[in-house]
């Protein structure tokens, strides 16, 4: 089986250097980008198995950079590394696409779990169902697209992400723990209320305009997504 690849996009070359050389003694091939602009060239040319983006970056930001990404490469994971540890910064990487954040500094082995994770995650991620349905919402899996009834709902990429994982669970209340660990794995800070954001993002998005209300909270529990 070929090593897995993985883009290192920083521009504080000792700090890409060191985590390029920790990658490689892990069992990875590296190949780094000091800039954004160069990053972006690379990523346009081949596909990798993960990318690693600075957020501060100098010619392109780690945000605009991975929205970038996300548009020519949906399921690739993207893990953003960044001095920026609040939870507004949190949700703009999300949003962006990202699929984990670490705030600087932090320690190899964190960084090297969260890669184990994400691309054990992405590997298992192979489908054979590529439509999922509940009521009349429709979820198509390689177009990464949404209706409900015939109407078009645009989802970020954690917002499709969480709304996939409760439709799998259809019926089965789901904690904030378990969608932590599923959507932006276990070593996410559950301390804070971006879960409650989210699904009050695809609330909004899947069932404020419509009769019938899918997403559900069971109080001290979690959610469901469930047909009434």
């Amino acid at each position: 089986m070929p090593e897995p690849t993985i883009l290192i996009v920083e521009d504080h070359v000792k700090m890409a250097d060191s985590i390029s050389s920790g990658l490689e003694e892990s069992g990875f091939k590296t190949e780094v980008a000091y800039d954004g602009f160069i990053g972006k060239r690379l990523s346009d040319a081949r596909e990798y198995d993960l990318i690693i983006l600075d957020v501060n970056l100098p010619q392109i930001n780690g945000y605009e950079l991975c929205s970038i990404i996300r548009e020519k490469s949906p399921n690739v994971p993207v893990i953003m590394l960044t001095a920026l540890g609040s939870t507004e910064d949190k949700l703009l990487g999300f949003d962006k696409g990202a699929d984990d954040y670490i705030v600087k500094p932090f320690e190899f082995r964190e960084l090297l779990a969260r890669i184990k994770a994400l691309l054990k995650r992405s590997a298992g991620e192979t489908r054979t169902d590529h439509i999922l349905k509940v009521a009349d919402l429709v979820i198509d899996l390689d177009s990464k697209s949404v209706q409900r009834g015939n109407i078009s709902i645009d989802l970020t990429a954690k917002e499709f992400a969480l709304l996939e994982y409760l439709v799998r669970n259809k019926g089965k209340v789901v904690s904030k723990a378990d969608i932590a660990e599923k959507i932006w794995n276990i070593n996410f800070d559950t301390g804070t209320n971006v879960i409650e954001v989210y699904v009050n993002f695809l609330r909004k998005k899947i069932d404020k305009n419509f009769p019938v209300k899918l997403i559900h909270t069971h109080i001290g529990m979690g959610y469901i997504l469930k047909e009434k």
